[in-house]
């Protein structure tokens, strides 16, 4: 009972230690969120005033956008604990790793997704998205990102100890979102048409569970090489 009641501990002091570090380091926090925005503010300019095709296109660029503000985000996953030594202290406590490595990756979701969940129904607003359409696009940006912080702390933990490791990120961890960013479009174009979305959203579910079950393992042997 009382190592389960530490360990809950650690994990809880390891998401608010993120959560205090993001507040204090507010530019960090800020430089996805205006990636996200200025982004998606790019396609009306280019495209101009054509609003059936925006419609259209809507969700397959704020899925994009999300996407590649994770990306930008997800290299501060473990660097800064890497720098000051935190890390190798994480990994020296008596509690699981894989578990901590969960509560590093609850805390980037909630650092970098969650106010991209906050600001997309505007962006969906401005580009014309039916009412019932952004609330599909929330639904799978709600199962899908917490998807991408998971998958891409294994391509962090991987690089953490190289140099330029930000190519090479990319390279590894673009390919793997690409599932995830074909159910959520699958999802919201079927939503689009009247079809039924319970299916993409099960798969979406199921990549997401799989995803918090499979990933904290790998991610935590990674960390251990990386710091060997």
């Amino acid at each position: 009972m009382k190592k389960t009641s530490s360990l809950l501990n650690a994990f809880s002091a390891v998401i608010k230690r993120d959560l205090l570090l993001a507040y204090r380091f507010r530019a960090e926090l800020i430089n996805p969120l205006a990636f996200f925005v200025m982004v998606i503010t790019l396609f009306p300019l280019a495209l101009g005033a054509e609003i059936t095709l925006l419609k259209r296109i809507a969700p397959a660029i704020i899925w994009v956008a999300a996407l590649l503000a994770s990306l930008m985000s997800i290299e501060n996953l473990f660097r800064a604990d890497y720098d000051d030594g935190s890390l190798e202290l994480m990994v020296m406590t008596p509690h699981p790793l894989s578990i901590l490595v969960l509560a590093k990756v609850i805390g980037h979701w909630l650092i970098s997704s969650v106010p991209l969940l906050f600001i997309a129904p505007l962006m969906g607003m401005m580009l014309h998205m039916e009412t019932d359409i952004i609330g599909v696009l929330m639904l799978t940006l709600l199962l899908g990102t917490p998807v991408l912080s998971l998958i891409g702390g294994i391509a962090v933990a991987l690089t953490l100890g190289l140099r330029k490791g930000g190519a090479l990120l990319a390279i590894l961890v673009l390919p793997l979102y690409v599932p995830i960013l074909i159910f959520a479009s699958s999802a919201i174009d079927a939503a689009m048409t009247g079809f039924a979305i319970s299916g993409h959203l099960s798969m979406m579910c199921a990549i997401l569970f799989l995803a918090i079950t499979l990933t904290p393992l790998p991610t935590a042997a990674a960390l251990k090489m990386s710091l060997s």
